[in-house]
């Protein structure tokens, strides 16, 4: 076993715990960046000017009359930008444009005293706009050839004799929807300067190094003399990995200016309108088969829609790519990624970033080839499994570890959900109900983990022991609710041999631990938990060699367990407290900063090949649905999951985690419909999905009726912190089963061996249509199916 997984006596990770601040969240005594408005003097509130038209250029910007507003003290524009007039990392997101490029674009924003002052201010001034013509849909962008950013292709054996050595190919297109974070927490700032033009930013970020490098840029100062903390967020699923940036930065430039500070705070209509989503995608592919049902090639396009500016765009294309044969060898695969450049917002992280939409992709093809090949959809995903010792690798050349866990989960999904026994029930209820089905289906996942960027593998800590023995925790992770200072809590109790209740974390701060990563890609936990491992390994050594000298032992026969020191063999003993005074008086440094880098990673990005993960994360999950065959409405009676997260740094936070991937993957694929205005009117470009009463979100009616998950006994992950695997993004992909559920129930309203093609998201409206197709014994298709749908033919 590895250093960095091998366990001590008595460690406090592996405790089940409930979330670090639960308590504060249900009271409502969680402090969030808008709540610290209340407690500072003189803040100024700052309002957008935005442009409601999808593109056009500014010709002119009258700021005057709103600042005949009273409460108005100033209008923030271009010409105030004393550094770079950009809020993203690839330079081509102006903070204040001289072009509007989506519905809803901010222009300038106004600082009032009040923020209804800020609003009327913002209502006042005048913006003269030459209007220009605008893409929209994906299909449009597609049409005209509107593309930006990298178009990377991964290439893989022979693919032209791949296809000829087919028994069966199949050729299709799969369009599938994009989706809002809607985190409880709307995108908000508060930024101070102290006297010597320091800039404090309180910000609700995953990524403050980055919202401190934004802002630094823009107010040209240096990173050292801007400050960026982040005390939680009230969600984030990757939308605050980016896009907190310029919202940071606008209040930074108003505090400088005015010398007040400035909050920037988004009503939920402005976050809706201004920040970005989950790329939607669109796939054309082309896939063959040999005569058992065994995948022998793929040739696939996937074309994200990337909104108007890049952000994470070419990463997430990328990651879809790597994805996209999910737990199947592919032996022979071709496939591009392109982003298609529209005039919305633009698109960013969320949560599986790119990996959900490769993986549907290939999820999708099998679902809708399975009956036309004759097989069961569950067969033919087992035939086509990853297998151990055969020295497959992924189509970018990575080998696949562990891939004996695909059929461990697999079957034990299989096993405690009783499946073989439920499909006779279903099957008997199915011949019962002429108006009614039910289906089954049971759908795994394989996940890399680590950045798609090298450099971002990196984390840093900074642990600090106080003479009375209590620990100080700082690190560079963000804390979104998932329950990563939970985990970092147990690391550092651990790693130390002390109790929990001596360690506490302090808020991410840039001031505290430098140029960190987002709080992103699942490796919250990994690098800052082996991060902040590090540091109190070399604080315990330094107290190990205090203890042997007091306890008259060499210091590698001394222990520190639940916070006393001890030899080896012998009852000599000595109190964590008495220790630390102890190490004190002999000037001993009782601090540490750690590091840590994952070892093991390379990518050639322009070839696309190398290994980009550190391992991967398995699961597998069965969903149990029920369809009414008049309107589509369906329900979710029962889902099982198994999900491998090594071993558990803390169950209860994990087994959450799982359950509110799934939920949120459920969502996007069966619920939630982002709908634009894509016509020619005045309000083109305009989403029309602004609000929870126009976007339908997963709430409790939609929860499995019953809901059972395992994490998987025994998985211990080398080289990995105290041996966990990642749980952040993973589950959010187990939600296939419930969409490929849905495929099914509407089969079974129609003749067998039909391919049903089943729209994203699988809103009751589109398995309604789903279900007409099955009655006629198409595969779908038709004046009256919705645009969304696909279409499928046998070459």
């Amino acid at each position: 076993m590895s250093h960095l997984s091998e366990r001590p006596e008595k460690p406090v990770v592996g405790v089940s715990l409930p979330h670090e601040s639960a308590g504060l969240h249900v009271t409502g005594a969680a402090l969030y960046t808008d709540d610290l408005v209340s407690r500072t003097k003189d803040v100024l509130h700052a309002y957008p000017v935005q442009v409601m038209k999808a593109h056009g250029r500014i010709t002119a910007l009258r700021t005057e009359p709103a600042l005949a507003v009273p409460g108005v003290v100033r209008v923030l524009t271009v010409a105030d930008v004393p550094g770079v007039n950009d809020a993203g990392m690839k330079h081509d997101e102006p903070l204040f444009p001289d072009e509007v490029m989506f519905h809803g674009h901010a222009v300038a924003w106004v600082l009032g005293e009040t923020l209804e002052a800020a609003r009327l201010g913002a209502a006042a001034v005048e913006v003269d706009l030459d209007e220009r013509p605008s893409l929209i849909t994906l299909q449009d962008a597609i049409a005209a050839g509107s593309f930006h950013g990298a178009r990377p292709v991964m290439l893989n054996g022979d693919v032209d004799a791949g296809f000829a050595d087919s028994a069966h190919v199949f050729t299709g297109e799969f369009q599938f929807s994009d989706q809002e974070h809607f985190y409880l927490e709307t995108h908000a700032a508060l930024a101070l300067v102290d006297e010597n033009g320091q800039v404090f930013v309180q910000s609700s970020t995953q990524h403050p190094s980055e919202t401190q490098e934004i802002v630094a840029h823009v107010l040209g100062l240096h990173s050292h003399e801007v400050t960026v903390q982040c005390l939680r967020m009230g969600g984030g699923f990757g939308g605050k990995e980016m896009q907190p940036h310029g919202f940071a930065a606008v209040a930074a430039l108003g505090a400088r200016l005015t010398g007040r500070p400035v909050r920037v705070r988004l009503n939920r209509t402005q976050d809706l309108t201004m920040s970005g989503k989950r790329h939607g995608f669109h796939a054309q592919w082309k896939i063959g088969f040999d005569a058992d049902g065994r995948i022998q090639a793929l040739d696939a396009t996937l074309t994200a829609d990337g909104g108007w500016s890049l952000d994470l765009s070419e990463p997430v294309v990328a990651r879809a790519m790597c994805h996209i044969d999910n737990v199947y060898w592919i032996p022979h695969a071709r496939v591009a990624g392109r982003i298609a450049k529209t005039h919305k917002v633009s698109n960013t992280a969320f949560r599986g970033f790119g990996g959900p939409q490769g993986m549907l992709v290939i999820e999708d093809i099998l679902g809708r080839c399975a009956p036309l090949l004759g097989l069961d959809p569950t067969e033919l995903r087992e035939r086509n499994f990853y297998r151990p010792g055969q020295g497959q690798t992924t189509p970018y050349g990575q080998p696949v570890t562990q891939p004996e866990r695909i059929s461990v989960v697999w079957n034990q999904v299989r096993d405690d959900a009783r499946l073989a026994d439920r499909r006779r029930e279903v099957a008997a209820f199915n011949a019962a109900h002429a108006h009614t089905k039910r289906a089954i289906a049971i759908t795994g996942i394989k996940f890399g983990i680590s950045f798609n960027l090298t450099a971002f593998n990196q984390a840093g800590a900074l642990v600090l022991i106080y003479k009375d023995g209590s620990v100080l925790i700082n690190h560079g992770g963000t804390e979104m609710g998932q329950g990563l200072h939970t985990k970092m809590l147990q690391v550092a109790a651990t790693t130390l041999g002390i109790p929990l209740h001596k360690v506490r974390l302090a808020p991410t701060r840039t001031d505290k631990v430098p140029n960190t990563s987002a709080t992103a890609a699942s490796s919250g936990a990994d690098l800052n938990g082996a991060a902040v491992k590090n540091a109190c390994e070399q604080l315990r050594e330094r107290l190990l060699r205090v203890a042997g000298t007091q306890l008259g032992a060499n210091a590698s026969d001394v222990r520190i367990v639940e916070g006393v020191a001890r030899v080896l063999g012998h009852d000599k003993e000595l109190d964590w407290d008495e220790l630390v005074r102890t190490a004190y008086f002999q000037r001993v440094q009782l601090s540490a900063a750690g590091f840590y880098r994952t070892e093991g990673l390379h990518w050639d990005a322009k070839s696309f090949r190398g290994s980009p993960f550190k391992y991967f994360s398995y699961g597998a999950a069965a969903a149990e649905v029920e369809v009414d065959g008049f309107t589509g409405a369906y329900r979710v009676r029962r889902v099982d999951i198994v999900h491998d997260v090594g071993d558990s740094l803390s169950p209860m936070i994990d087994i959450g985690q799982v359950e509110g991937g799934f939920v949120q993957g459920a969502g996007w694929l069966t619920l939630e419909d982002l709908r634009w205005d894509a016509g020619e009117g005045p309000n083109r470009g305009r989403l029309l999905t602004q609000a929870a009463s126009t976007y339908k979100l997963p709430s409790f009616s939609e929860m499995p009726e019953e809901f059972n998950v395992t994490l998987l006994e025994n998985a211990t992950e080398e080289g990995a912190v105290y041996g966990s695997k990642a749980v952040g993004e993973p589950p959010l992909m187990l939600a296939f089963c419930v969409r490929e559920a849905l495929r099914q129930a509407a089969a079974a309203f129609g003749p067998a061996g039909v391919g049903v093609e089943l729209a994203s998201p699988a809103t009751p409206e589109a398995v309604y249509w789903a279900i007409e197709a099955a009655r006629a014994g198409t595969a779908g298709g038709g004046s009256e199916v919705p645009a969304e749908a696909t279409s499928l033919s046998h070459a």
